[in-house]
């Protein structure tokens, strides 16, 4: 029963606001615990990142000599925002009703296209391929779906479910949680702020990791456990519209 469940079972590490200026320190000591225990992470890359709080910490030159290196080890880069500055309120009316503000929700399609364009030439000009991309604060509307999809980008990081499953057009690995959880099934993708930690924050990490060293997935290994199954369609509907609920009266 253990072997069977264990098959079922795996999380994609999923580290936002990664960019130019970052907290290097950690992200040095990650590379290496991800190397030595074998991990693939995902990482949402701020490919002209503008954000005022990131712009504090070191920036590191050959950044995207180091993402090439990264990427050659098969871990998956993906596009996070444009320039992860927020310029619009949700209201809570985004499509996963997160709320708060973002920086592609309420804008034109035309506009959100040309974002996601912008940053997509940015990679294409460093000889970086995007397929995947998750929007900061998670915030989205049908626009953002239409505008991915405009420009060839056909996985969502973000969502509810307990399998990456098909919607709008597009494939979604759902992230449910702020801190790391591993679920005894199911498929999930973490979201982790390396910037903002401590020493015992990371060591923490670091534990948890070499705990569950066998149970992690790379991009590509998650994306194909997407599910279309009845039992997953309800699955995930019941999360989604559970969770929705949660945050409508948050």
């Amino acid at each position: 029963m253990k072997n069977n469940i264990d098959k079922k079972q795996g999380l994609l590490i999923r580290l936002d606001d990664i960019a130019e200026n970052m907290n290097w320190k950690l992200m040095d000591k990650c590379e290496k615990l991800f190397k030595e225990l074998n991990i693939k992470p995902l990482l949402g890359v701020i490919p002209f990142n503008k954000d005022p709080e990131l712009l504090k910490f070191e920036k590191r030159d050959h950044f995207w000599n180091k993402l090439k290196d990264w990427s050659k080890m098969g871990w998956e880069i993906c596009m996070h925002g444009y320039t992860h500055v927020y310029d619009n309120n949700t209201n809570k009316k985004d499509f996963f009703n997160y709320g708060g503000k973002s920086e592609f929700y309420g804008h034109s399609l035309i506009e959100q296209s040309k974002r996601i364009n912008n940053g997509l030439k940015i990679f294409s000009k460093n000889n970086i391929n995007i397929r995947s991309f998750f929007a900061p604060n998670h915030t989205y509307d049908y626009n953002t779906f239409d505008a991915l999809k405009n420009n060839g980008i056909n996985y969502v990081i973000d969502g509810y479910g307990i399998y990456p499953y098909k919607k709008k057009g597009l494939t979604f690995v759902p992230q449910l949680f702020y801190k790391e959880i591993m679920l005894p099934f199911g498929v999930q993708a973490t979201q982790i702020h390396l910037n903002y930690w401590d020493e015992k924050k990371f060591n923490n990490f670091s534990k948890f990791l070499f705990k569950n060293k066998n149970k992690f997935l790379s991009f590509d290994q998650a994306i194909k456990k997407t599910k279309q199954s009845v039992f997953s369609k309800i699955t995930n509907y019941s999360v989604e519209y559970g969770l929705k609920f949660i945050r409508i009266f948050k």
